[in-house]
C-alpha cells in the first residue's frame, strides 16, 4: 500500500441493499482507505467535497463513503465481503482475490472508452487478472534515490549512477562520520518495496513475464549476495541491521539529517523539507548504471457485483475518474497521478516541478505482482524473512529459496 501511516479509522454502519430513499433513487456505498495523517487532511474531506459535487449534478444518485486507516480497510472489505454485505465499491490495496471469486465488475462493465483508455499502459496492465482488468489504478508511487546535499558536499562525492559508485560514496559518507551512509529498510514494515527497488537494478524481479515467481533466480541471489559483501559487512547501513530497520524510521532518520542515501517515495519530500534538509534526488542506479526499470506501487479501486449499479458505478467512476479530480487527489496526498491526462497537466505544471522525477519513472515502472492472488500471502513472507539474506552471517541462496518454495506452494492455492 502506498499510504499506511493514517491515524484515522472512521466508521459508518453500510448496509447490503443499494436502493435508497425517493423513488428511483439509488445509493452508492464506497469504501476508501485514509492517506491524511491527521483529522486536517483525511481523505475523507476529499471524498465529501467530490461527493457533494457529483449529487449536485445527479439528483437521483447518493453516495455515501465511509473512511477507513490502512490498518482497517481491507480487514473491513473482507468482513463486508463475508457478511455478504459488499459495499458497491472499495478503494484498498488488492483486488486478485475479489476477481478470481468472481466478484467483481471488469473495467469495461464500468468506464466510458475514453476514461478507460486514459490509464498509465503499466498501471492498467497491473490491474489485469487472466487477462481482463478488475483493478482500477487510483494512486500511485514510484521510488528514486534521494540523497542528503550538505552531507554529499563535505564528503566532497557526487550522486551515483551504479552500484559501485553508491558503495564508494557510502564509503565517503561513513568516513565522516554519517550514522546511516546509506539506509537499507528490510525491516518488516515494508520490506517488500525495498527488495523489489534491488532486484530491478540487478537485473532480476520477484516474476518472469508471465507471471511466475523467480525470487530465487541467479540475478536476485546475486543481488543480496552484492548488498551482504558490499554495503552490510562494511558497516555502510548504519547501526540498525536492515532486518530491523522500517521504512518510516529510515525516512524519519532522513528527515534529522542522519542518512546520506536512500530510496525514496514522494511523500519523503515534504517530510525532508519541513526539517530543512537540503536534498537531491537521482533515478535509482543499478549494478551497471541506471536501473532499466524502477518500481511502481499502485493503490486500487474495485466494483462489486452484488448489489448491481453498475450503470450508476460506472458513471460515478468516471466523475472520480476526470482530471481535475485526479490531480487534486494527487496533490492533497503528494501521490502521482494514475492517468495520462492528469500526469502530463503535472509535468507542465509549476506547483509539481517536486515530483517530476517520479512521473518520468512511472511510465515504465514495474509493479507488483498484483494480480496474482497469492501475492499478499507472498509479500508478508518477505516482509518478515528478507532482511536476513543480508546479515553478517546471512545466506542470501537458502533465504530466497525458501520464499521462493513458499511462494510456490501459495500460488498452487494448497
Amino acid at each position: 500500500m502506498i499510504a499506511a501511516t493514517s491515524v484515522l479509522g472512521m466508521t459508518a454502519v453500510l448496509g447490503g441493499c443499494g436502493l435508497g430513499g425517493g423513488s428511483g433513487e439509488v445509493t452508492l456505498r464506497l469504501v476508501a482507505a485514509d492517506y491524511g495523517d491527521s483529522a486536517s487532511n483525511s481523505s475523507q474531506k476529499y471524498w465529501d467535497k467530490l461527493v457533494k459535487a457529483y449529487e449536485a449534478k445527479h439528483t437521483n444518485v447518493k453516495v455515501e463513503v465511509s473512511v477507513y486507516s490502512w490498518n482497517d480497510v481491507d480487514r473491513k472489505v473482507k468482513e463486508l465481503v463475508a457478511a455478504g454485505k459488499a459495499p458497491d465499491m472499495a478503494q484498498i490495496g488488492a483486488y486478485a482475490d475479489y476477481a478470481a471469486a468472481g466478484k467483481l465488475y471488469s473495467t469495461a462493465d464500468l468506464l466510458s472508452i475514453p476514461v478507460e483508455a486514459d490509464f498509465l499502459e503499466p498501471l492498467a496492465d497491473a490491474g489485469e487478472v487472466k487477462h481482463n482488468k478488475y483493478g482500477l489504478p487510483f494512486a500511485a508511487s514510484t521510488r528514486v534515490l534521494f540523497y542528503n546535499k550538505t552531507l554529499f558536499t563535505e564528503a566532497g562525492i557526487t550522486p551515483p549512477k551504479d552500484w559501485s559508485e553508491l558503495a564508494a560514496d557510502a564509503e565517503a559518507l561513513k568516513a565522516k562520520g554519517v550514522k546511516y551512509p546509506f539506509a537499507l529498510p528490510l525491516g518488516s514494515e515494508e520490506a517488500q518495496a525495498e527488495t523489489m527497488q534491488w532486484l530491478l537494478g540487478g537485473g532480476g524481479g520477484y516474476t518472469d513475464d508471465i507471471g511466475t515467481y523467480t525470487l530465487d533466480s541467479t540475478e536476485n541471489v546475486s543481488t543480496f549476495t552484492w548488498l551482504r559483501d558490499n554495503l552490510v559487512a562494511k558497516g555502510l547501513t548504519g547501526p540498525v541491521a536492515p532486518a530491523e530497520l522500517n521504512r518510516a524510521d529510515a525516512f524519519a532518520a532522513f528527515a534529522d539529517g542522519d542518512v546520506g542515501m536512500l530510496n525514496g517515495h514522494p511523500t519523503l519530500i515534504q517530510q525532508a523539507a519541513k526539517k530543512g534538509v537540503k536534498f537531491g534526488t537521482v533515478a535509482m542506479p543499478g549494478r551497471n548504471g541506471k536501473a532499466k526499470t524502477t518500481m511502481g506501487v499502485a493503490d486500487w479501486m474495485t466494483a462489486f457485483k452484488q448489489n448491481g449499479h453498475r450503470e450508476q458505478i460506472g458513471d460515478f467512476l468516471d466523475y472520480v475518474y476526470s482530471e481535475q479530480n485526479v490531480l487534486a487527489f494527487s496533490r492533497e496526498y503528494d501521490l502521482l497521478p494514475v492517468t495520462n491526462s492528469a500526469s502530463e497537466a503535472m509535468q507542465a505544471s509549476t506547483q509539481d516541478k517536486d515530483l517530476r522525477p517520479f512521473l518520468e519513472e512511472l511510465p515504465l515502472s514495474t509493479l507488483y505482482p498484483v494480480g496474482n492472488t497469492s501475492w499478499a500471502a507472498v509479500s508478508a513472507d518477505i516482509k518478515k524473512g528478507i532482511g536476513r539474506a543480508v546479515a553478517a552471517n546471512g545466506n542470501p541462496a537458502a533465504v530466497l529459496g525458501q520464499l521462493q518454495a513458499a511462494a510456490t506452494l501459495a500460488e498452487s492455492g494448497k
